[in-house]
């Protein structure tokens, strides 16, 4: 979420006394936060569960010791070591089976890295982009080095160097790419080709629908023809591309999507089943139940309970 206010970044994940940067620094230089997970564990008990929602700001975890990620509508489970990576898009919590856990993490929004990215947005990496699985199991050699990355980021951090953020910038987004160096790839990537580029900006197009604060804020596109309209091609066009690509239809694809947000919003939400619908862009609660049924085998209400 770009240019949140720092008190909307803090009290959504709260922080023990201490780690949180001054508000004049966040207005500055962006917000950006580096945590040991021994200080975190600290008190946990003590403190409020983490809440599944959207978080204003990018998050980048090293984790060691057993644990559970509820990212989206799945449920991931840590039993030793991984990298675990969120954006503003996706609504997640982090659970830990027990006290022993180990590692860190760092919170960042867009503004941070501005200045070295040249205007890009954050989610164009190829780590943010739909789709990626957002947890990496590791071994011992891998978890050492993002780890001395992190320990940079931590003794910078504390300071008092005049140019310390450009250089947490710098360890940031060599952090970036060394999880992006570590997902599988077996095969050098090809040059997309044009079919590639109208999937992928299709694919990014979907997912910027979903990021619903409220019932009051309905979906802005809903229909194949929407979205081909917003493409500037035709709707058939983007039908057969996306049937070649992903061997889905336009429709199905968007109707998986409204799928998973409506999973989302049933078990996360005290929104109605007609608060849902009308979000989701249904003309009546009939429609969204008749549709949610035909793609889960239960009713909404089924599924909630």
């Amino acid at each position: 979420m770009r240019n949140a206010p720092p008190a909307e970044l803090y009290t959504k994940f709260p922080l023990p006394a201490g780690l949180a940067l001054p508000p004049d620094v966040q207005r500055s230089v962006g917000h950006f936060n580096v945590v040991d997970m021994a200080d975190l564990m600290t008190g946990y008990r003590e403190r409020p569960p983490m809440v599944f929602e959207r978080r204003a700001y990018y998050k980048i975890c090293l984790l060691r010791g057993r644990s559970r990620v509820e990212y989206a509508d799945q449920t991931l489970d840590i039993e030793q070591q991984a990298l675990f990576w969120n954006t503003p898009r996706v609504p997640y919590r982090w659970v830990p089976h027990d006290l022993a856990q180990a590692g860190h993490f760092c919170i960042f929004t867009d503004e941070f890295l501005l200045p070295v990215k040249g205007g890009a947005a954050l989610h164009e990496l190829p780590i943010f982009q739909p789709g990626v699985p957002p947890v990496l199991p590791i071994g011992d050699a891998d978890y050492a080095a993002l780890e001395a990355i992190f320990e940079k980021m931590a003794q910078e951090i504390a300071s008092g160097y005049a140019y310390k953020y450009e250089l947490l910038r710098a360890y940031l987004l060599e952090l970036i790419y060394l999880v992006q160096k570590l997902q599988p790839s077996p095969t050098p990537a090809p040059l997309p080709s044009a079919a590639a580029r109208v999937t992928g900006l299709f694919a990014e197009l979907l997912e910027r629908q979903f990021l619903l604060a409220n019932p009051q804020q309905p979906l802005l596109l809903r229909t194949a023809k929407d979205y081909a309209d917003a493409l500037a091609v035709h709707v058939n066009h983007l039908n057969r591309v996306l049937k070649d690509t992903t061997g889905r239809t336009t429709s199905t694809l968007i109707g998986e999507r409204i799928t998973q947000e409506a999973k989302i919003l049933l078990k996360q939400t005290t929104w109605t089943v007609s608060e849902i619908a009308d979000s989701l862009g249904f003309a009546d609660v009939a429609h969204f139940c008749n549709f949610f049924k035909r793609q889960t085998g239960l009713a909404p209400g089924a599924f909630r309970s």
